[in-house]
């Protein structure tokens, strides 16, 4: 067998879980981590951890992507599918039906980044840097679409590395809450090593491979404030995210054995990151997580009422479920999380 590359990315967990992985760190969410979230419920409360998923409102955030817009679907003879009664066309029937349709930018709201969504221009054999993303899967080949302009509706297709493989393990196990808003409140911030670190230990926060790890930066509940009319300017000035730039964070997502990371802001890292190398990542916690490490991202996550219900209760840890869509050969999906204590 031939393999796809012969150098892997320093630090990178490419080959440890085989050739063809595609699941990378999801593989450490087995069924002990399973049974330590169920562990974690002793109340029987849960938790709605989405945004509604027209929520942020506008494109703000992103200029690429916009709000969902739901249609009816139509009949037959073109008539839309809304408060439709079926008398019209069959004798004597009494149902009405409603029937719609929904087109989705599959990360404007809360949501899962798939292995897929963030690559490199790495060199994985030696005849020159490509667009590569983890264990080596190639653009062009394993993540397929138009790059022309003029074909930019065609279809597109990550055939290795979709969001479908999120789905497939159930992303069910246990959760950690690291509370940064408690300590630092809704000013922006960078967040590097040291500054975790202290927060860790001052809230008794432990981390073991194979947790899923929420960061509460308090971002989507001012989101929420905002009613679906962000204001531009204050949106990119709030809440915590991570120092992607600072190599003692990196390597703490790495020494931990974290099998996902998410955060209720728009990166999980600060963006932008502030300068770095001559020649590095735009968003380098994205690199390092998804194109290194096999590390899955969530974004937009609503953790506020969960975050101040554990704090309130002294604890940090869950049973977290939080499947996407499984949609074969999307790069990303929307999630509706649920959390239970």
């Amino acid at each position: 067998m031939t393999l796809r590359w012969t150098r892997r990315p320093e630090g990178s967990t490419w080959g440890d879980f085989g050739p063809d992985d595609e699941l990378g760190r999801l593989n450490l969410l087995t069924p002990e981590k399973v049974l330590q979230g169920v562990a974690e419920v002793r109340a029987g409360r849960t938790f709605c951890l989405s945004l509604p998923l027209d929520l942020p409102g506008g494109n703000v955030l992103n200029p690429r992507r916009h709000p969902p817009q739901i249609t009816p679907t139509r009949r037959a003879d073109g008539r839309p599918n809304m408060n439709f009664p079926v008398c019209e066309e069959v004798d004597g029937a009494t149902d009405v039906i409603c029937d719609d349709r929904a087109l989705i930018h599959l990360q404007y709201s809360t949501q899962w980044d798939s292995l897929a969504h963030v690559g490199s221009l790495f060199d994985a054999d030696g005849t020159g840097a490509t667009p590569t993303y983890y264990n080596g899967f190639r653009g062009g080949r394993d993540i397929v679409g138009p790059s022309a302009p003029e074909a930019a509706d065609q279809p597109s297709r990550a055939k290795r590395l979709g969001i479908e493989r999120l789905a497939e393990t159930g992303m069910q196990g246990r959760a950690v809450m690291i509370d940064l808003r408690a300590h630092l409140g809704d000013a922006k911030t960078k967040v590097g090593y040291d500054q975790l670190a202290r927060i860790l230990e001052a809230d008794g926060v432990v981390i073991e491979p194979g947790d899923m790890v929420c960061l509460h930066t308090g971002f989507a509940e001012r989101l929420i404030a905002m009613g679906g009319d962000p204001d531009p300017k204050l949106v990119h000035n709030l809440c915590a995210g991570l120092d992607g730039r600072d190599p003692r964070l990196l390597e703490w997502i790495t020494r931990t054995g974290l099998c996902a990371l998410i955060a209720d802001n728009y990166a999980v890292e600060a963006y932008p990151a502030g300068p770095g190398p001559a020649c590095c990542a735009t968003l380098p916690l994205h690199e390092h997580c998804l194109f290194k490490l096999g590390v899955n991202l969530g974004e937009l996550w609503h953790l506020t009422p969960l975050a101040a219900w554990l704090r309130a209760h002294g604890r940090s840890r869950f049973l977290l479920t939080a499947p996407p869509l499984r949609l074969p050969g999307a790069v990303g999906s929307p999630t509706t999380p649920i959390a239970t204590v």
